[in-house]
C-alpha cells in the first residue's frame, strides 16, 4: 500500500533504501546492454535539446543519479523504470555499465513511476501526460481521482489533460510542436468536429490569436451571438482574480462587474469536468 502514497510525494520516494525490498542495498553497476526500454514510457521522444550536453557531462563526471530498473518478467535482463534520457546519453558517451537501483515493480507501477519522474522534471508535453493518464485509466481501470493521487496532481488537472485527446490530429500536432498553447487547445475543445477545430486552428495561426481571442472565435464559430458590451476598463485586481480562478479550476472563468455587484461565469464541457469543479469548490470551502 505504500506505493500508492509514495508516488505523489516526490522522486526520492521511488528509490528504495534496501529495507524490505529483497534486492539488496545501494547502487549496483550493470551492463548497459542488459537494460531494455520501459514499454510503458509515456514520453514519445527522448531526443531534443540537452541530450548531447548530458552525454558530455557523463563523459566528464559519470552518471551522478542512478537509473531505476526492475528485473524483467523472464528473469533475463532488466526493464527501465526511470532514467531514459540518462540511459540514452550513457550510450552516446560510450559507457558499457551504468549505476542502477533495483526496484520490484509491476507493469502498472512502471508506468506510474515513469509518469512521476517525467512530470516532476516537466519533461512531458500535455499530450504525453494525457496518453499516460489514458493508459492508467483504460489498461488498469483507475479513476481520475486515483490517477491524480498516483501522480501528485489534482483531479481537475487530470480530467482536463485527458480531454486534450479529443482534439483533432491537426490541433494535437500544433500543440506538440508548440505552435499553440494548452490554453488555445482547451478553447478549441468546445468545437464539436475535427473539421471545425482545424479550421479555427488555421485562423489562430494566421492571425496569431491569443487565448482570449481564441475563446471569442470559438464562440462565434459555435453560433453564439456576441452582444456588444459597454466599454468597461477592468482593474488589474479583477484581471488577476479571473486568471487565478481559471488556473485553479482548470477551465474558462469570466468575472463581470455590474452597477451593483456582478457575476462569475464558470464554463464546463462535460459532466465529469462539472463534477471535478464542484469537488474543487466544495472541498476548498470545507477546508476554509
Amino acid at each position: 500500500m505504500s506505493r500508492k502514497s509514495g508516488l505523489g510525494k516526490g522522486l526520492e520516494a521511488l528509490i528504495p533504501t534496501g529495507e524490505g525490498t529483497g534486492l539488496g542495498t545501494g547502487v549496483q553497476q550493470i551492463s548497459i546492454d542488459l537494460i531494455r526500454p520501459n514499454p510503458r514510457q509515456p514520453r514519445d521522444s527522448i531526443g531534443g535539446d540537452g541530450l548531447e550536453d548530458l552525454a558530455a557531462s557523463i563523459v566528464e563526471h559519470g552518471v551522478i543519479q542512478p537509473l531505476i530498473v526492475s528485473v524483467s518478467e523472464t528473469g533475463e535482463g532488466y526493464v527501465l523504470i526511470a532514467g531514459e534520457r540518462r540511459l540514452e546519453a550513457s550510450r552516446m558517451a560510450g559507457l558499457s555499465r551504468v549505476p542502477v537501483v533495483l526496484r520490484q515493480a509491476s507493469d502498472q507501477e512502471r508506468l506510474e513511476m515513469a509518469l512521476v519522474e517525467n512530470l516532476q522534471r516537466t519533461d512531458l508535453n500535455p499530450l504525453e501526460s494525457a496518453l499516460g493518464y489514458q493508459m492508467l485509466a483504460e489498461d488498469f481501470g483507475l479513476s481520475h481521482e486515483e490517477i491524480a493521487k498516483r501522480v501528485g496532481k489534482s483531479r481537475t488537472s487530470v480530467t482536463n489533460t485527458l480531454r486534450l485527446l479529443k482534439l483533432s490530429q491537426a490541433v494535437r500536432d500544433a500543440l506538440t510542436d508548440g505552435a499553440i498553447s494548452e490554453g488555445h487547445a482547451r478553447a478549441l475543445l468546445a468545437l464539436p468536429t475535427a473539421k471545425s477545430q482545424s479550421a479555427a486552428l488555421r485562423t489562430i495561426l494566421k492571425s496569431d490569436l491569443n487565448v482570449r481571442q481564441t475563446e471569442i472565435l470559438v464562440r462565434r464559430l459555435s453560433g453564439e451571438r456576441l452582444k456588444p458590451r459597454a466599454v468597461h476598463k477592468r482593474s488589474a485586481d479583477e484581471v488577476h482574480l479571473e486568471n487565478k480562478l481559471r488556473e485553479s479550476l482548470g477551465t474558462r472563468v469570466t468575472l463581470k462587474r455590474g452597477k451593483k455587484g456582478g457575476s462569475l461565469v464558470i464554463r464546463f464541457y462535460s459532466d465529469e469536468e462539472l463534477n471535478a469543479i464542484i469537488d474543487r469548490l466544495l472541498g476548498e470551502a470545507a477546508e476554509s
